[in-house]
């Protein structure tokens, strides 16, 4: 008896123990999943999304870039160096039919300062030249050791052609302000697409919602029919149906389970989060209608959208291509100028004793003759591509256009779609808990009161469809004009500082 005892207690132990440990469990994954709303997706997906993460490359890119081209704008200190030279060599002198040995030996180092101007595409420079040479000749027995320095400031200047430096430059600007504009595209594209996944996935959690529901009400009708059989006053084949009712909205309930966490999973891949977290969407999807006005997003959208912006780019950029064309096989002029000192003497200290002055100008030409039309098609060429251009600029002022208005009459048409719901659903609400008393009563079967379930079911479904659709249309609205009607502020933020 005691061993029975024993063994009862041992039994009752562990089923506690094991009682506990499922508890335990399940708190910690309640605990373990992540309630999320759609700013918190948002704020996920940017800085996990691949696109971002591109986008973001592309920026830092073009800074840099840029940070470069600025950079080689200001002075330049540069050194060369020769620490040794040595040359033996025997050359034949034709003026007095002989052969001549020559050996050379020396070092030399140049410091030099250069300056491009911007303003003229020219260069100033202020160069130190210093050296040593020691030089032996068997022709005239002759044997010289010379150090030498010469200090000199030259300017050199392009003539009849286009600022190069400056257009580089202004290249190199645009390429950032291009990049920026991606990225602030990249953004807001990201936005609809995690808008699109977030809201799909809590729509089919309403949706298993929803079919929890119905299974309740189910598992209620099988109830009262089951009650009725057994007191005689319904017949068996009344039970059947209930209960296969019953079975279905099971299985429609683990339907909508399975496409709910399918839909889940899609959502942490496209904001980056580990598939195997547990996460549960949660969002207010309130009846709340915000005010739109059209001529205020036309006119905000036609002076905003970034698209025109990178078209005027592209249009600048063609013009600049235009220019690059016509400088090709050009009729091209440089001015040289430079003034300097140099002194030669055996001893260092005497070297700027009698020094003697270097000056240069040149003035020099390149005059093309005849290039079998190349230059001339490169500038047509160049030419249509600025027609091209232009033709996007009015094409995209159009369609920013018609996106503004389609959205417009989307978030108008959603309201009226939600007003429409709530009747519905309220209508059908109350015809279901009519009918569910006809059905307690005798006077409705089974498969009457199925079809008034169903009907509840899809008007609930359809409510929370049409409110996701109008939240969707709101979205689309402030992608299409950059302005957020609904905190009534602009839609683009500022590109993070890299």
């Amino acid at each position: 008896m005691n061993k029975q005892f024993l063994q009862s207690q041992r039994h009752i132990s562990r089923s506690i123990t094991i009682v506990l440990l499922f508890f335990q469990f399940s708190l910690l994954n309640a605990q373990e999943k992540l309630s999320m709303t759609f700013e918190d997706a948002l704020d996920l997906a940017k800085q996990n999304s691949p696109e971002i993460r591109q986008a973001r490359y592309a920026l830092e890119r073009s800074q840099e870039l840029l940070n470069a081209q600025e950079a080689s704008l200001k002075s330049r200190f540069g050194l060369s160096l020769e620490p040794f030279y040595y040359n033996h060599q025997s050359e034949f002198n034709t003026l007095f039919s002989t052969w001549n040995t020559i050996e050379t030996k020396s070092y030399s180092g140049t410091l030099s300062i250069i300056q491009p101007i911007i303003w003229t595409d020219g260069t100033i420079s202020l160069n130190n030249q210093f050296g040593w040479l020691d030089s032996k000749s068997d022709f005239s027995d002759t044997h010289q050791e010379t150090f030498s320095n010469n200090l000199y400031l030259s300017y050199n200047q392009p003539i009849f052609t286009y600022n190069r430096t400056k257009m580089g430059l202004e290249e190199v600007e645009l390429d950032l302000e291009n990049a920026s504009l991606n990225y602030q595209l990249q953004e807001l594209q990201l936005e609809v697409l995690v808008a699109q996944n977030f809201f799909q996935s809590y729509q089919n959690k309403m949706s298993l919602q929803v079919a929890r529901e119905d299974l309740q009400n189910r598992r209620l009708s099988y109830d009262i029919i089951k009650n009725k059989v057994e007191a005689g006053l319904a017949a068996q084949e009344e039970l059947y149906q209930a209960e296969l009712d019953r079975t279905t909205s099971q299985s429609q309930v683990q339907n909508e389970q399975v496409t709910l966490e399918n839909s889940l999973d899609e959502l942490k891949r496209l904001i980056g989060i580990e598939i195997t977290d547990e996460i549960n969407v949660f969002a207010e999807i309130v009846r709340q209608q915000v005010n739109v006005d059209l001529d205020s997003a036309l006119i905000y959208g036609l002076k905003n959208r970034t698209e025109l912006r990178q078209r005027d780019i592209d249009l600048a950029l063609s013009l600049y291509n235009v220019i690059r064309a016509g400088a090709f096989n050009e009729f091209l002029g440089n001015i040289s100028l430079s003034y300097g000192l140099i002194g030669v003497d055996q001893n260092l200290k005497k070297v700027y004793d009698v020094p003697t002055k270097n000056q240069l100008v040149s003035l020099t030409f390149e005059i093309p003759i005849y290039d079998w039309g190349e230059r001339s098609s490169r500038i047509k060429a160049a030419e249509a591509s600025v027609k091209q251009s232009k033709l996007n600029v009015n094409d995209q002022k159009t369609l920013i256009m018609i996106g503004i208005r389609r959205a417009y009459r989307n978030v108008q048409n959603q309201v009226i779609q939600i007003e429409l719901a709530v009747e519905n659903v309220e209508s059908a609400q109350l015809t279901y808990d009519i009918n569910l008393e006809r059905y307690r009563n005798g006077d409705l079967t089974s498969m009457d009161l199925n079809l008034f379930q169903n009907q509840l079911s899809q008007r609930k479904i359809g409510l929370v469809n049409a409110m996701i659709n109008y939240k969707l249309s709101l979205l689309d609205l402030k992608i299409e004009s950059l302005w957020d009607f609904e905190k009534n502020q602009p839609a683009l933020r500022p590109v993070p500082n890299l």
